[in-house]
């Protein structure tokens, strides 16, 4: 197993649509547990593989906390195939927009269909974290992220302050190259 770079906004790559997985062989099996290693090493609890530069429908996601024993839960090409009318909001964070953390309401319970890593097509009915989890990872697959659940002035300013953290990490890598060499 490895632990993947995880990519963060402004890169473009968050924007992308996933594409589904056509079979679950040894390299999407690889990805699972590259991720899920990610995921705890972050820490998260959930990934996409969009967000370690993947652009596959794989998910994962473990809602075990503190001194529970881990719970990994991993879904290929996941989607909702019901949600409840009743809302939750939850303080949501993502790992490809690090130490920022904002209130964000979703449906309270959601049916997801998905494949599970023998390639059996599964439902899990989800409510609580699990269920704010799936979503917001799913999000991901569709080219989304929590902070676009925002007003527009809280999700224009975010993206202001990750844009201008990135050319700054961009500058100091640059004259770090020129010393180098």
């Amino acid at each position: 197993m490895a632990i993947l770079p995880i990519i963060r906004l402004p890169d473009p790559r968050l924007r992308l649509v996933s594409e589904p997985v056509a079979r679950i062989d040894g390299e999407i099996l690889q990805l699972l547990d590259d991720m899920l290693e990610t995921m705890y090493e972050a820490p998260g609890v959930g990934l996409a593989a969009i967000q370690v530069a993947v652009a596959k429908r794989v998910i994962v996601a473990d809602t075990a906390r503190g001194d529970e024993p881990k719970t990994p839960l991993v879904f290929v090409n996941p989607e909702i195939v019901w949600a409840s009318e009743e809302l939750n909001v939850y303080q949501e964070g993502c790992l490809s927009v690090p130490e920022y953390y904002e209130d964000v309401e979703r449906p309270a319970r959601v049916r997801v269909r998905f494949l599970d890593r023998e390639a059996r097509t599964q439902e899990i009915e989800a409510d609580g974290l699990l269920a704010t989890v799936l979503q917001h990872e799913i999000d991901h697959l569709e080219g989304g992220l929590f902070i676009d659940h925002l007003s527009r002035l809280k999700r224009e300013r975010v993206v202001k302050k990750f844009t201008k953290a990135a050319r700054e990490r961009s500058a100091a890598a640059q004259v770090q190259d020129r010393v180098e060499a």
